[in-house]
This record gives structure tokens, C-alpha cells and sequence, in this order.
């Protein structure tokens, strides 16, 4: 069993992969308590991966979104292969402090200063950024094909492109889900 806060079919709203329509498994609970995280990690409902890969089934896209909370609290190398005998690609967005299953087809790690790095492999970084004074350089050294910096629920969008400007080895992630008011 596992816990899901909530499962549903969208667009990616941020990333490298913005715009790619998914299939979104978020599940509850997290090791670390970030005061500008967006999901309500209390809330959730035990289902099993039978009934998961029912309800991924039903929609028609290729890519499903393992995020949360912290997925990597949930997940094994059954599902990821399970999802795989679909012929789903598996995407995780995870604070990287968990040992991932190697069969992920892409790593978006959104590392916080308190937790330590346990992933072997980062397709993208994303940080959240929240501020002057917050270190976002250091993680430029973690071995990643893509970096990108987003505003604190669309908070500090000025803020965060004059960062980017002044540090271009960055990119803009923006939530446009958010922006454009879908789930």
C-alpha cells in the first residue's frame, strides 16, 4: 500500500518538461517540513498498485509524475517497473535525500539546505528560491544536465530574473499552472 495525497491528469507546469501533459501521482508525507511547500502532507488514502496503475491507465498520456511531499518515501523498483510494463516514462520530482530506484527515467531534484543528497543520478536541479541570502550556487556543483531557479509561488518572479541575469548558468522555471489556473 501507499499513501496518495492525489492523482490526477495535467500538463507539467514547471521545468524541463513544462507543457508535457502527465499523469500526477502525489503522495503524502515528507521527511523534511518546508514552510513554502505546496501539499498538504496529512492527507492521503492508501491504495495499492493495482489500483494505482488502474487510474494511470486511464489516461492517455506516455509520462507520469511521482512527486509530493517526498515520493521517494513510497516508491520501489516494483512500481517504477510496473509502470514501465505500461509503457509509462517515470518521472520523479524529489528533495533528493532518498535512495531513488535506478529504472527512473528522469530526476528532477529540488534539494533544500537541511536535507542530505542521496540520489546517484539528477537530470534537474530546480530551486525554489526564496530570497536574497539563500545559497543557490553551491548546488551548480551537483552533477546535472539542467538548473533552473523558480520563484516562491509566483512571489518573487523579478526578483528571481534579475538573479538569473546576473547568474546565467540558471534558467527560469516559472509554475504555469499556477499562472494559467489548472490543476
Amino acid at each position: 500500500m501507499r499513501k496518495i495525497n492525489e492523482l490526477f491528469y495535467s500538463l507539467q507546469g514547471e521545468g524541463f518538461h513544462t507543457g508535457t501533459p502527465a499523469v500526477f501521482i502525489r503522495f503524502s508525507g515528507c521527511n523534511l517540513k518546508c514552510d513554502f511547500c505546496d501539499t498538504r502532507h496529512e492527507s492521503g488514502t492508501l491504495m495499492t498498485d493495482e489500483e494505482l496503475l488502474e487510474r494511470v491507465s486511464a489516461f492517455p498520456c506516455r509520462m507520469v509524475i511521482l512527486t509530493g511531499g517526498e515520493p521517494g518515501l513510497w516508491i520501489d523498483d516494483d512500481l517504477v517497473e510496473k509502470l514501465h510494463a505500461l509503457g509509462k516514462y517515470v518521472a520523479i520530482e524529489t528533495n533528493g535525500t532518498c535512495v531513488l530506484p535506478e529504472a527512473i527515467d528522469w530526476v528532477t531534484c529540488s534539494p533544500k539546505q537541511e536535507g542530505k543528497l542521496n540520489v546517484k543520478r539528477i537530470d534537474e536541479v530546480k530551486v525554489v528560491y526564496t530570497g536574497a541570502g539563500q545559497d543557490v550556487e553551491s548546488y551548480l556543483a551537483l552533477p546535472a544536465l539542467h538548473y533552473f531557479l523558480q520563484p516562491c509561488s509566483c512571489s518573487n518572479t523579478e526578483e528571481v530574473i534579475a538573479y538569473i541575469k546576473a547568474h546565467p548558468q540558471w534558467r527560469l522555471s516559472l509554475q504555469t499552472h499556477k499562472l494559467i489556473h489548472i490543476p
